[in-house]
C-alpha cells in the first residue's frame, strides 16, 4: 500500500490521485456572463446537488496549479452573482470538451463549441439548447478553500428554475437514466458513459436485512463467495423456510449433496443473476 502525505508530493501529482481514484465525477456545464454581458462557458467536474429543499448545486472552479490564476466562470459568479448549470450528455460530450480549451477572457465558448444560446427566464446567463436538462441558478455564496494552485472555490447555487428535455421523460415523467444518456469525468483523459454502466441494488431502506453477521460462519467464510455476494445474502429480511428449501431441493436434485464449496459456486451464479432467494435455498439445502 502506497502511503501519501499530501504535503510532500507536487500538487499536480496529488491532483492526479485525487481526480483518479474519485471517479466518475458529474459535470456541472457552468453558463455564467460577466459584468459587460459577455457569454461564457466551461465545464467543472469538482460539483454535485447538496439539497431538495432548497435545491441546492455546488461546483468548484479550482485556481489554475499551473500561474495560480482563476477562471472566468469563478470571477464571473462572483460579478453578477447568477449562473446557469447544464448537464453533459453523449450526444455533447466533444463540443463540452472543446469548450474547456483556455480561450481569451472575452470569447464566447458557445460558439467556439457550436453549441446554442438560449435565453433563461429568471437569470442573465443563457442555457445549453443542446443540454438535456438545464437549472438556473442565483449564487447564494462563494467559500474560497485556499490561495494556492490547485484551491477550490466552492459556488453555491440555488436552483430557481429548471428545464428538462421530454424526449429523455420516460412514461410516469421521471427522468429515465438510458434516455438521458449522461457522461461523468474520471482521470487524465476519461470519461464515463453512465448508460453503460448502469446496474440497479435495491436500498435497504424499507426493509431490514439480516446483515452478513447474521451468515452461517460456513457461508461468511466461504473462499468462493465475495464480500459483494454476502451483502446480497444479507440483505434479506428473513431466510427461505424449510419447506421452501425442500421444495426447491426435490426439483433441483443436483444440488442435494453436494459438498459446500461447490454449492457457494452455484449460489454465486444465482447472485449474479440478482436471485438472492435460489441462492439461499442452495446454499441452505442439507
Amino acid at each position: 500500500m502506497l502511503s501519501i502525505d499530501p504535503k510532500e508530493i507536487p500538487t499536480a501529482k496529488l491532483h492526479g490521485y485525487l481526480l483518479g481514484s474519485v471517479a466518475p465525477r458529474p459535470i456541472a456545464f457552468a453558463s455564467t456572463i460577466d459584468a459587460e454581458g459577455n457569454p461564457n462557458l466551461s465545464p467543472f467536474s469538482f460539483f454535485n446537488v447538496f439539497s431538495a429543499n432548497p435545491p441546492i448545486m455546488i461546483f468548484s472552479p479550482a485556481r489554475r496549479v499551473r500561474g495560480n490564476t482563476t477562471k472566468h466562470t469563478l470571477e464571473n459568479a462572483i460579478e453578477t452573482k447568477e449562473v446557469v448549470i447544464n448537464v453533459v450528455n453523449y450526444d455533447m460530450v466533444h463540443q463540452m470538451s472543446l469548450s474547456s480549451t483556455e480561450y481569451p477572457k472575452g470569447t464566447n465558448e458557445f460558439t467556439k463549441a457550436g453549441l446554442t444560446m438560449l435565453a433563461s427566464d429568471k437569470v442573465k446567463p443563457f442555457r445549453v439548447a443542446e443540454s438535456p436538462v438545464q437549472f438556473e441558478c442565483k449564487v447564494n455564496e462563494i467559500v474560497q478553500l485556499g490561495n494556492e494552485g490547485g484551491a477550490g472555490n466552492l459556488i453555491v447555487c440555488e436552483v430557481v428554475k429548471l428545464h428538462v428535455n421530454e424526449a429523455v421523460l420516460d412514461d410516469n415523467g421521471a427522468i429515465d437514466q438510458h434516455k438521458i444518456d449522461l457522461v461523468a469525468r474520471a482521470g487524465g483523459n476519461y470519461y464515463s458513459r453512465a448508460k453503460e454502466g448502469f446496474f440497479e441494488i435495491p436500498k435497504p431502506i424499507s426493509t431490514l436485512g439480516i446483515g452478513v453477521d447474521a451468515i452461517p460462519e460456513e457461508i461468511r467464510n466461504s473462499d468462493v463467495l465475495t464480500g459483494n455476494d454476502l451483502g446480497m445474502l444479507g440483505n434479506v429480511e428473513e431466510l427461505p423456510n424449510k419447506q421452501d428449501v425442500d421444495n426447491f431441493a426435490q426439483e433441483n436434485t443436483n444440488f442435494v449433496g453436494l459438498e459446500m464449496a461447490k454449492r457457494h459456486t452455484f449460489a454465486k451464479e444465482y447472485l449474479k443473476n440478482n436471485d438472492v432467494e435460489s441462492a439461499w435455498k442452495v446454499l441452505l439445502i442439507k
